[in-house]
């Protein structure tokens, strides 16, 4: 029988993804999602690929009494929690928000794992935990955490902590923490992809937002960064193979004889500036996108990109996809929902 693996806010960007390759993979997602950021569409397009209805339940991760119930009414094997707010942008203007939901949720999630220390939980992390590392542009899991820059890193970081002390406290909880970088791109079908919920908030979406009319012009905040276009550098994972690396976490926990608490990034270990990846997207899809430099965003990191070494060696898992694969297959994404040629 194939262990159910609840998997909150799985009907958002990365968790609908992750349900595919969970599937792929001979697991049995239960999605769990209220669509405050998310769209109950997506359980309907994740039919059309895995040929048959998700299972899903509709509920706010943060209310523990539900949490509770659903835990007691479904027989679960293992736990991947995303269901979290992710933009830093908005997170600087609504600290509140972001604390309220994402710690909340994290600990309604735990306080069942601590009484259930044999279903393994994977925790969807950031590098945003490496604020902004001091002289270091490639960072490795020993790299030492900094305080963030944004509340929404500061989340994270915060969470990676709570998760520590809890395994500090009960050793035989079986944990991961996947550290991703930036996530892009769609499902090569282009029945899924990042839908964001009102103005983007993330890069890629702008620039196919833009590409396909919705904004006059897309914005590049800063161009006089010290990097050599004057872009921020950021290291931008394929959300397939993003999901992936969930699958290859989970399959490592379940594997595990005794308590374990890892930290892995999951990235590609390559930098790309903003304005290079919007320079592929233009050459990929051959488009010519509008876009100005504006000033620098609050909370933006200069350059950060990924070692993932670790991610190798113990979960067997890397890369397969490019940014060209990411741009062609969010271009995909977008004149399929705004119903383009």
């Amino acid at each position: 029988m194939a262990k159910k693996v609840l998997v909150t806010g799985g009907a958002g960007y990365i968790g609908s993804h992750t349900v595919v390759e969970l599937i792929r993979a001979g697991y049995e997602p239960l999605i769990l999602d209220d669509y405050r950021n998310s769209d109950p569409s997506v359980i309907q397009r994740l039919k059309q690929i895995i040929g048959k209805e998700p299972e899903h339940v509709v509920c706010d991760v943060c209310d523990q009494n539900k949490i509770n119930e659903v835990f007691q009414t479904f027989d679960i094997s293992g736990v991947i929690h995303f269901a979290a707010y992710k933009a830093v942008g908005e997170s600087v203007e609504n600290p509140l928000k972001y604390y309220s939901n994402n710690i909340s949720g994290l600990n309604s999630i735990l306080t069942v794992i601590k009484r259930n220390p044999q279903i393994p939980f994977v925790f969807s992390s950031s590098c945003t935990v490496y604020g902004e590392p001091s002289g270091i542009k490639e960072v490795d899991e020993k790299t030492e955490r900094a305080i963030p820059t944004s509340p929404y890193g500061y989340t994270k970081w915060l969470g990676e902590q709570i998760i520590e002390d809890l395994f500090t406290s009960q050793g035989d909880l079986k944990m991961m923490s996947l550290r991703y970088f930036n996530p892009i791109g769609a499902h090569e079908s282009g029945i899924i992809g990042e839908l964001p919920v009102g103005k983007p908030n993330n890069l890629l979406p702008f620039i196919t937002q833009t590409a396909a009319g919705l904004h006059n012009e897309l914005t590049i905040f800063g161009n006089d960064y010290p990097t050599h276009d004057g872009t921020c550098i950021r290291d931008y994972i394929h959300v397939v193979d993003l999901a992936e690396a969930h699958v290859k976490a989970i399959d490592y926990l379940f594997a595990q004889q005794k308590g374990c608490n890892e930290i892995i990034n999951i990235g590609t270990g390559k930098g790309t500036s903003v304005l290079d990846l919007v320079k592929t997207f233009e050459r990929e899809n051959n488009i010519k996108l509008n876009y100005a430099f504006g000033p620098r965003r609050s909370g933006d990191v200069i350059e950060i990109y990924a070692n993932v070494d670790y991610a190798l060696s113990l979960i067997n898992w890397k890369a397969k996809k490019d940014i060209k694969d990411a741009v062609k297959d969010a271009w995909n994404w977008e004149k399929s929902i705004r119903h383009l040629k």
